[in-house]
């Protein structure tokens, strides 16, 4: 019984340690690839706001206003 337990607890820490070094080279390779193409991948577009910053303003002070409401009820 002895024996078996000491097989199963070979059996799990090399699988556990091929998964980590898979882990490791999987991360090494794309680190790599990116390295070498990542200048070629597009950057995306900066989300333009819809309204000025008056508007952004705007909303702050009514939700401030509304939780305010909301705290004396």
């Amino acid at each position: 019984m002895l024996a078996e337990g000491l097989q199963l607890l070979l059996v799990g820490m090399a699988t556990v340690f091929a998964f980590l070094t898979l882990l490791v080279g999987l991360m090494e390779g794309s680190a790599r690839f990116f390295e070498a193409y990542g200048d070629r991948l597009s950057q995306p577009e900066a989300a333009q706001p819809s309204g000025g910053a008056s508007d952004s303003h705007e909303e702050i002070a009514v939700v401030l206003a509304a939780i305010e409401a909301h705290r004396r009820n």
